[in-house]
């Protein structure tokens, strides 16, 4: 299964308006991963992921690519060291 890691991504690019939050909680759930996603008023996306850490890298990667529509400039991926267990499931927030 591997070790559990939880990271926070920011993509930037033409990734709002396209259908990417609900692109990325399908393909999380795919992963069985859990966490959130969200749009940022800079016009970032932003998601909060924890799992196995090869399922971890496995979005992170297709984050980078996106749902069709999309044009992922970057993807900024940071480790987060806290010992915080999400909730099961990974779901759609409020934009911040």
């Amino acid at each position: 299964m591997g070790e559990v890691v939880t990271c926070r991504l920011r993509i930037t690019g033409r990734v709002q308006g396209v259908g990417y939050r609900a692109w990325c909680v399908g393909e999380a759930t795919r992963l069985g991963l859990s966490g959130w996603v969200r749009n940022r008023r800079d016009g970032s996306v932003e998601a909060l992921v924890q799992g196995p850490d090869p399922a971890v890298a496995k979005l992170t990667d297709l984050c980078r690519q996106g749902p069709g529509f999309a044009a992922v400039s970057s993807v900024e991926a940071a480790r987060s060291e806290s010992d915080l267990m999400l909730p099961h499931g990974f779901s759609q927030v409020a934009t911040v």
